[in-house]
């Protein structure tokens, strides 16, 4: 029986998926305990044809799945989860990463088996070098904006254990990276899982956040696995400035659900004031500052910008 179902993204980038597959497969021992289930975000067409001449090898296992919109992290594996086996754990992992250590899986397994308290898991986080890449994070906040983490984890860091440290065991946070979680299925799906109205970025906080208020579940770093992301070093300066408006546009978003209109609105005003000062100096920031000037609203999301190969 499959007790966990793995879902992988791929997005114009074929060949990272495929090596990710790989390394699952070869360092997992036991291929009955997973599956394996891939889905296409609405690639460019000799991008999805490299993913489904691999698939129809049958070197690896995975059901294949093509979606004809991009419809973000959070609308993919949505789309990967319905199509997954009645499995006991969710695992999102994101394409650019690869397995190097026997039975990870396993292990996180094991571990969420002990301790039904915990919602989410994850690895710890390496770079292509196999040095430390930081794994856990801190809830959006005004004093989180304001103050900044490192001050936060000063003065309370009970509530909010430090980033750039290297744990032995495992340590509760408020959310880890989106690149790997390892999720409860049944926890997951009582709070309706991902939000699909993020189109990028803070999903995994979101996530985090609700599964702590509504069913009392808390993040952990489980640091004796680990697993190694890559950085995407090759955006370009426009590429760049619409990734930034996504992040603070899923920023106010989140903003605005947990901690109400009152403080969506100071933020969005600090948020103003602080990109007119950037766009008068990169003048690239401009249409960042015209942005959150409109209001901030995913009207303005990557989501509606998109266009389809085929």
């Amino acid at each position: 029986m499959t007790k966990i179902s793995c879902v992988i993204i791929n997005y114009n980038t074929a060949k990272f998926t495929i090596n990710c597959l790989k390394s699952i497969w070869e360092n997992e021992i036991d291929h009955d305990l997973f599956e394996l289930i891939v889905v296409d975000n609405a690639s460019a067409t000799h991008d999805y044809e490299l993913l489904k001449d691999f698939h129809d090898e049958n070197r690896v296992d995975f059901k294949l799945i093509r979606s004809d919109t991009n419809s973000g992290f959070g609308g993919g594996n949505m789309l990967g989860t319905a199509q997954a086996s009645n499995s006991k754990y969710l695992v999102f992992i994101n394409n650019d990463t690869l397995f190097f250590q026997k039975n990870t899986l396993k292990k996180l397994k094991h571990f969420m088996d002990d301790h039904p308290e915990i919602g989410v898991c994850s690895p710890q986080m390496l770079d292509e070098h196999k040095n430390f890449r930081r794994t856990i994070d801190h809830f959006s906040s005004l004093q989180r904006e304001f103050l900044g983490r490192g001050f936060l984890e000063l003065i309370n860091p009970e509530k909010y254990p430090k980033r750039k440290k290297t744990y032995k065991i495992p340590v509760k946070a408020n959310y880890v990276q989106g690149s790997f979680m390892f999720v409860r299925t049944e926890d997951f799906e009582a709070v309706g899982g991902f939000d699909t109205n993020l189109f990028l970025y803070y999903e995994e906080s979101d996530l985090c956040l609700r599964l702590l208020k509504e069913r009392n579940k808390s993040t952990y770093l489980y640091p004796d696995a680990q697993y190694i992301h890559f950085i995407n070093t090759s955006t370009n300066l426009n590429k760049k400035i619409l990734v930034k408006t996504e992040l603070k546009l899923s920023l106010l978003f989140v903003t605005k659900k947990h901690q109400g209109k009152f403080a969506h609105q100071i933020l969005l005003n600090y948020l103003r004031f602080r990109y007119l000062l950037v766009s008068a100096i990169k003048p690239s920031y401009s249409y960042l500052f015209k942005v959150l000037w409109r209001g901030g609203t995913m009207a303005d999301s990557l989501r509606n910008k998109q266009t389809v190969d085929r």
